[in-house]
């Protein structure tokens, strides 16, 4: 996985003013786009697409203060087919205008080059399981919510807290098979996983394809395949985060299994009453790498 990341970003740089072919250099490496995605937002704490349109530019605004050619020139060098637009992403990233930094030489925000390697220290106990399961329903309620990648959502925290007490109740009545219990279900999540951007949140159970489910409830199918179970004990979501974080820099990089398209589901086990402490199981889709 290392090798193939550091390819991406040699990719990225011979082709800063092209579209890149992720797909390509994925399949090429013995992996998937979604994969090779998911574990570059995850280790370079960005999306792929926001590292490149720092790298274009970082590159771009020594074009544009040597002052050697004019900014259309430059815009369209660098994928651009209009000074405005190539303004908007330059000033996104140096909080300037691109006249005003040719004039006075800044303000710049570089973006270096990134460079990717495995360091593996253990320092975060990993409890695992690898689970083949055959194809299940998560139902439930559902919402779109925004993507906040550490500390409690207040989105989700919100629509849980709607529900009546003995929805909670109803809901785990109805639970048939695996992952049991009340469950946290994320869906839809874009492969950069941009921090902000929205994905799919069903707080429900898993039944059976077959289990009847009342028509008042959101529905998500999910196909038959092999799960990565990661179970972790300590303050919540802290302990929970810090595990799906390891999974990324620790797990992925060291074990020949790869990601593959599907909802993220995290089952509570036990936790205490105020849920400042809880034991869950991180349930991730995977494939052989």
């Amino acid at each position: 996985m290392i090798p193939a990341l550091n390819q991406l970003v040699d990719h990225v740089e011979r082709h800063l003013s092209e579209e890149l072919d992720v797909r390509g250099l994925a399949d090429g490496a013995g992996t998937t786009e979604y994969h090779l995605r998911r574990m570059f937002s995850s280790l370079a704490g960005m999306p792929l697409s926001e590292y490149v349109r720092r790298r274009r530019m970082t590159v771009a605004a020594a074009d544009v203060v040597r002052g050697e050619d004019d900014l259309l020139s430059i815009a369209v060098r660098y994928g651009y087919g209009s000074t405005e637009a190539f303004g908007r992403a330059f000033r996104a990233v140096h909080g300037a205008v691109p006249r005003d930094v040719r004039r006075d030489g800044g303000p710049l925000r570089t973006q270096p080059r990134l460079s990717f390697r495995l360091t593996v220290e253990g320092n975060i106990p990993m409890d695992i399981r690898l689970v083949d399961r055959p194809a299940f329903r998560l139902i439930g309620h559902a919402a779109r919510v925004p993507l906040i990648h550490q500390g409690v959502n207040p989105h989700i925290q919100r629509h849980i807290a709607a529900l009546p007490q003995e929805e909670h109740a109803r809901l785990k009545a109805l639970g048939d098979t695996e992952p049991g219990g009340l469950l946290q279900v994320c869906d839809d999540l874009a492969p950069d996983a941009v921090e902000g951007s929205e994905l799919t949140y069903l707080h429900g159970v898993a039944v059976g394809p077959d289990t009847p489910a009342p028509d008042d409830l959101d529905a998500v199918g999910v196909p038959a395949g092999r799960w990565a179970v990661f179970r972790s004990s300590g303050p919540y979501p802290a302990a929970l985060q810090t595990t799906w974080a390891a999974t990324a820099t620790e797990w992925f990089p060291s074990n020949p299994w790869r990601l593959r398209p599907g909802p993220s589901v995290v089952a509570v086990l036990e936790r205490a009453a105020d849920f400042s402490t809880a034991t869950t199981e991180l349930w991730l889709p995977v494939e052989p790498a």
